[in-house]
């Protein structure tokens, strides 16, 4: 399960992983406007938005919503300009979704026990032992 924090904008809305989240309207959530919700992505690809533990109704808009045969098919007039935009559509490559945490260019820091960096193995560290050494040499 993974947990973030979105800001709730005037309408009720913020952004997640390129879908817009409409909040319902309710007496709870008409004073979340300026505020931050926590997301929880479940591990079985629902989403759960809660403000202070009370888990909020809200419907997803999907940005990246694409045109389907039964499209073209239904709409004869239509029916070549959606297949236009349809094979424009399947050129087009998904964009990467990224958190909040990889925009920030959070890095996790080896701290702590059980979770030591490997020193020996870092090209820097090499690099600076193989110098190190050289100078030895040279001085000699």
């Amino acid at each position: 399960m993974q947990r973030e924090q979105r800001y709730v904008g005037a309408q009720l809305t913020f952004s997640y992983e390129r879908q817009r989240i409409m909040l319902e309207e309710n007496e709870v959530t008409r004073g979340l406007v300026g505020r931050y919700v926590e997301t929880y992505a479940l591990a079985d690809g629902r989403l759960d938005v809660r403000w202070k533990g009370h888990s909020l109704p809200y419907r997803v808009f999907d940005k990246d919503q694409r045109v389907t045969h039964a499209a073209i098919t239904e709409n004869k007039r239509l029916g070549e300009l959606l297949t236009y935009i349809k094979e424009r559509q399947e050129q087009q490559t998904k964009p990467a979704v990224k958190t909040n945490s990889e925009k920030n260019g959070y890095v996790r820091r080896a701290r702590g026990p059980g979770r030591r960096k490997d020193f020996m193995n870092d090209p820097v560290v090499i690099a600076r032992r193989r110098q190190a050494l050289s100078d030895l040499d040279a001085a000699e």
